[in-house]
């Protein structure tokens, strides 16, 4: 059953830097499939990938990002797991690296969060501590 949402996602880079916060909320769509949870949003021109459609899956222990449009990647998240993706962008298409430490799901059928802390490396450069958050509101 599909339901309306909002959706919260927050990403910083550790250590933290007022400046480096980067939060968005949009409403979107929240389900419950035969694997677990699914969000799907719209990009907007602040995240600065409109024309993009973003779709989040998360099981017990993994989470799943999506990007179809402007912008195109997948990029998955599991605790003390490594993942290759590649990110194309409307510029040229990045690798990037994603070591993830932990992974925290708290998530029912109203949402809930996700709390990821991953190491990213984009293109073999030096890898930056990030941490991201997931607020999801269903109604």
């Amino acid at each position: 059953m599909r339901k309306k949402a909002i959706i919260s996602i927050a990403s910083s880079q550790v250590p933290a830097d007022k400046d480096d916060l980067i939060e968005v909320v949009t409403p979107g769509e929240f389900f419950i499939n035969e694997n677990g949870y699914e969000a799907i949003y719209d990009e907007t021109e602040i995240s600065g990938m409109e024309g993009t459609k973003t779709k989040i899956s998360i099981t017990t222990d993994m989470l799943t990002l999506e990007r179809e449009g402007t912008t195109a990647t997948t990029m998955n998240f599991q605790k003390d797991n490594s993942s290759i993706s590649l990110y194309n962008t409307p510029y040229g298409m990045l690798e990037l690296r994603i070591d993830t430490r932990n992974l925290k799901i708290d998530m029912d059928e109203c949402g809930g969060d996700v709390l990821i802390d991953y190491d990213l490396s984009i293109s073999g450069q030096e890898s930056h501590s990030t941490k991201l958050k997931i607020n999801i509101k269903a109604n």
